[in-house]
């Protein structure tokens, strides 16, 4: 079983999903950062100087050593402009793997050697 076990944890397609998992990880913090302190700011702004990662909805009240129940669509519209701006990235990566693709696709293949000898052989044959 360990063996089975190495041959699949080493296989080229798992390496390149761990690679990708970590890259992914790390876009993210990236795009959480951007949308948190660049977009969300001059948006704030825009809208009488509201600071959205504060917004939130107190449902009820703290007392007695208990936190307050809050509903935070604030950070929950931040999460929101990150998935977007993650999966639009995502989009234009694909979109691009996509369009290589189809150039590779659509070359022509040139023929072998054999296949252009055995064209030549069948027309000689014809021939005669």
């Amino acid at each position: 079983m360990l063996k089975e076990f190495k041959k699949f944890a080493l296989k080229g397609n798992v390496m390149d999903m761990a690679v990708g998992i970590i890259i992914g990880a790390a876009f993210g913090k990236i795009v959480s950062s951007f949308v948190a302190d660049i977009i969300m700011p001059p948006i704030g702004i825009l809208l009488g100087g509201v600071d959205f990662s504060n917004l939130s909805i107190t449902l009820k009240e703290a007392s007695e050593g208990v936190e307050a129940v809050t509903l935070k669509y604030g950070l929950f519209i931040n999460t929101i402009i990150d998935f977007v701006i993650i999966a639009f990235a995502i989009f234009i990566v694909i979109k691009q793997i996509n369009k290589l693709k189809k150039k590779e696709e659509a070359k022509p293949t040139q023929p072998t050697e054999d296949i252009l000898l055995l064209r030549e052989i069948r027309d000689s044959l014809k021939k005669e």
